[in-house]
């Protein structure tokens, strides 16, 4: 029996795209869709391109038929989901949380960054980390739990997080980054990234014909890239994101100083990024020399990987693409749920981006 889902925030960028992909997905049945200001008009009117292809219209956030709901993704922003999630948890569902409010699991380095308290840590110190492929024994603790009868939460990784440690993480993680070395990261990011609602960075006569740094320095996903790379607390990485002028799409360059015995030759590590992501359905590393493209991942669920080295530097260059709506936030949330619910990790998905 097909498991009964709403989507919270159904009218947003990643909301929609999560409309998309349950509406295709063969085991989810997508009963509720919300947006406070959009409630009762119809998807289709909205975006034209669901003509046909549903009737649903857009609930109010509050609606009780949510809670009728086994799987619920929260596609709002920080401090919407802190309100929303215990309710839905202690009412039994599975929730998928797109937001920033369950992922730092320090709660005072969530205040630092937020500037707001964490008001269910109880939630927080339960929930799992949403990146498949680096916390896959996590989503599955949480699964095991939810098959016991247990509610589940799942707090799913940040677009530039999620793209930036897929790049860098095989090679921390295998201890070839120099122990005091500071990690690196340029990030570009489609307009998409930045939500629905138009600001003077965004709006289309600004964005346009325009390249961008923004949050240099301060910008909130630091935290948790140190969390997930596991450099937290030591200043040891340097993240600047960059805005540029595409839908969508994100491209991430981590360049990571190396070990003093850590091999020079990018062939080493693509061999060794090959064999950590073996059992990966969603990540492909590239041959040495070739560098990945957003238009090549553009709509799935995939990651691609490709890696440099600068042997006078003694620097890793690790570069990931990912959709920024896809792999970044709304087809990770349905591969964290495909794994949290015990299906098949790749259930729903296209294989192939669009082409051209």
């Amino acid at each position: 029996m097909a498991i009964k889902t709403g989507i919270v925030g159904a009218a947003g960028f990643a909301g929609i795209e999560l409309v998309r992909l349950v509406l295709r997905h063969p085991d989810l049945d997508l009963a509720v869709v919300t947006s406070n200001e959009l409630a009762g008009t119809s998807v289709a009117a909205e975006y034209p391109g669901f003509t046909g292809a549903t009737d649903l219209a857009f609930a109010a956030h509050d609606d009780p038929a949510l809670d009728a709901c086994e799987l619920v993704f929260l596609a709002v922003p920080h401090t919407a989901a802190l309100a929303m999630a215990p309710r839905l948890v202690a009412g039994g569902a599975t929730v998928v949380d797109l937001s920033a409010d369950f992922r730092l699991k320090d709660p005072a380095v969530y205040e630092q960054w937020y500037a707001t308290p964490h008001t269910a840590t109880d939630l927080l110190a339960r929930a799992a980390f949403g990146l498949p492929e680096l916390f896959h024994d996590d989503l599955e603790r949480v699964a095991q739990a939810r098959a016991a009868g247990e509610p589940a939460l799942v707090a799913c990784a940040g677009c530039y997080p999620t793209a930036t440690s897929l790049a860098a993480a095989p090679a921390i993680r295998a201890g070839l980054a120099a122990p005091d070395g500071t990690v690196v990261v340029d990030a570009i990011s489609g307009v998409t990234g930045a939500g629905k609602k138009a600001t003077v960075r965004t709006h289309f006569c600004f964005a346009d014909e325009n390249l961008e740094a923004y949050g240099v320095g301060t910008h909130r996903h630091t935290p948790e890239i140190e969390q997930i790379l596991g450099i937290a607390g030591q200043g040891r990485l340097v993240f600047t994101p960059h805005l540029a002028p595409l839908n969508r799409g994100l491209l991430s360059t981590a360049n990571v100083p190396l070990a003093p015995d850590a091999p020079a030759d990018a062939a080493a590590y693509v061999d060794l990024y090959r064999d950590f992501y073996r059992d990966s359905a969603f990540v492909h590393v590239l041959g040495a020399g070739s560098m990945p493209k957003t238009s090549s991942v553009a709509g799935t669920n995939n990651a691609h990987v490709g890696l440099a080295v600068n042997a006078a530097a003694r620097m890793l260059i690790a570069v990931c693409a990912i959709d920024n709506l896809g792999k970044g936030a709304a087809a990770q949330a349905v591969q964290c749920a495909n794994i949290v619910c015990g299906l098949p990790e790749r259930r729903g998905f296209d294989a192939v981006a669009v082409p051209v």
